[in-house]
């Protein structure tokens, strides 16, 4: 699923709960301030942090908080990453113009695939140790959505990597990617191009619920196959006394998009609304 920054402060005390009158609600006010030279650039929106910062000035900051080799690292990591998905569009890209037909990209790329989506865990290990600064859960929970995509779903079902819905995740997985990782990369070398910035802010509106409908379509297609071998379920009885079933599990994740959804894409808008068009939302006292 889509990988989620801050909302602007609220300005002004609430009303007294022990007040004898009532004060009508105030309105939210919508300012609009000149755009920060450097966007903010949170990696909770489409996945986690690596290196990012908010401002120009706060960049500098942290890379003196982060010291050399750690800046190193985390360069050298956006590159790596940028460097891997682009060259998982470019193999995607000419299978489809030697063949013709997308059944088989994905067989000719998993390799790849799991590497560089596996080498992603390492976004969690920033995380928890401070080299970035983001959220250790949504990280997580974003990181292991890919890896149980790629890991869980696509390679252990073999039957359904020729689906039309695993090439539409991949090619939107593969845009985003490579969007994020140069935004990145640009970002802590602060020279970040302009194309870079409005592409990571405006590309996920349309790639965002596709990617969506591209991994719940893929899920719904291994259900069948799923719940005719059983695979990976635990029956009763067993010396455990403990059952799990996949199907369930599977059908418990495509409900669990329902909310998600919409949380995390209307918090993109509201961020890519503060970047782009320097717009945040203070409360006015009546």
């Amino acid at each position: 699923m889509g990988r989620a920054p801050e909302s602007a402060p609220a300005v002004g005390a609430a009303p007294s709960s022990s007040s004898s009158f009532s004060v009508p609600p105030r309105a939210p006010v919508y300012l609009r301030l000149e755009p920060a030279r450097e966007p903010m650039a949170s990696s909770e929106e489409d996945g986690a942090g690596n290196g990012s910062v908010e401002e120009k000035e706060s960049g500098k900051k942290a890379h003196r908080r982060r010291g050399a080799v750690t800046t190193a690292w985390l360069i050298f990591y956006n590159i790596a990453m940028t460097a891997g998905w682009l060259v998982l569009a470019i193999a995607m890209a000419r299978f489809y113009l030697e063949n013709g037909t997308h059944k088989g990209i994905y067989k000719s790329i998993q390799k790849t695939l799991k590497f560089f989506q596996t080498f992603a865990l390492l976004e969690i290990v920033h995380c928890a140790v401070g080299l970035v600064h983001t959220s250790v859960l949504v990280t997580g929970v974003q990181v292991s959505s890919r890896i149980f995509m790629v890991w869980f779903i696509t390679h252990s079902i073999k039957q359904i990597q020729n689906e039309e819905s695993v090439i539409l995740f991949l090619v939107v997985w593969t845009v985003t990617e490579i969007t994020r990782y140069s935004f990145y990369t640009f970002n802590m070398l602060n020279h970040l191009p302009y194309f870079i910035k409005w592409a990571r802010y405006n590309f996920f509106i349309i790639l965002y619920p596709v990617g969506v409908v591209g991994e719940l379509l893929t899920i719904y297609a291994a259900l069948p196959y799923v719940k005719r071998s059983g695979m990976f379920s635990v029956r009763l009885p067993n010396k455990y006394n403990v059952s799990f079933d996949y199907y369930y599990f599977l059908l418990i994740v495509m409900a669990s998009y329902v909310p998600m959804f919409p949380q995390l894409y209307f918090h993109m808008l509201r961020q890519r609304r503060k970047v782009l068009h320097g717009e945040v939302i203070v409360e006015k006292d009546d």
